[in-house]
């Protein structure tokens, strides 16, 4: 069965991937969200870099990513128009997340990277667990889900990984095809907790 570590899983994963995944992709084995996957990222290059340079982590605070959140990025924001709590939680926030003044502060943090594509693996007797355990992963980037063969309930298994979008990796006679492309991934909204899924990944691939 095709594992998800190594450089033959990621080339194989990679390749047959190459549709939904852009050029310049970064990728990691990790055990998250309760499961091993296979995260293809991208870094934003301009936040790395300037974590790096102020020596800046990850942010692993829930509270100060929701208050960062309502503040827009690179702009001063009075902070008497703030209220006491969203003060003290940005107050609080890790070194390199705002620049206070006496009367501003200035969020500087950004998402350091996007998760492209999430990667679990199953057994094709077990492909019902296999779409759980990607659909995990369905608040933070696309999700596809690698088959060890076709399985003897592979057109069921084909028709409920599309009507989740998830999509579904089958070994062939060269590596790895696509069999269903996983549905893009396109939030209605940015959230603090997917913003934290995207600091964890930082923090573990740094």
């Amino acid at each position: 069965m095709v594992t998800l570590t190594g450089r033959e899983a990621d080339g194989s994963v990679r390749s047959a991937a190459s549709l939904v995944l852009p050029s310049g992709v970064h990728s990691a084995p990790l055990r998250i969200q309760g499961t091993s996957a296979l995260l293809f990222y991208c870094f934003d290059e301009r936040e790395h870099a300037r974590r790096r340079s102020a020596g800046a982590g990850s942010l692993p605070q829930i509270d100060v990513l929701e208050a960062l959140l309502e503040l827009p990025a690179n702009e001063p924001v009075a902070l008497d128009g703030l209220g006491p709590a969203q003060r003290r939680t940005l107050e609080q926030a890790l070194p390199g997340a705002v620049d206070l003044s006496g009367s501003a502060v200035i969020r500087r943090a950004v998402r350091p990277l996007s998760i492209e594509l999430a990667v679990v693996r199953a057994r094709a007797t077990d492909w019902r667990r296999g779409l759980a355990l990607a659909g995990r992963f369905a608040s933070f980037c696309a999700r596809a889900l690698l088959l060890d063969g076709p399985g003897p309930d592979v057109q069921e298994t084909l028709m409920q990984a599309s009507f989740y979008g998830i999509g579904i990796l089958l070994p062939s006679s060269d590596g790895l095809q696509m069999a269903v492309l996983p549905e893009p991934y396109r939030p209605q909204r940015h959230t603090a907790a997917a913003w934290r899924f995207a600091e964890e990944v930082y923090q573990r691939v740094t």
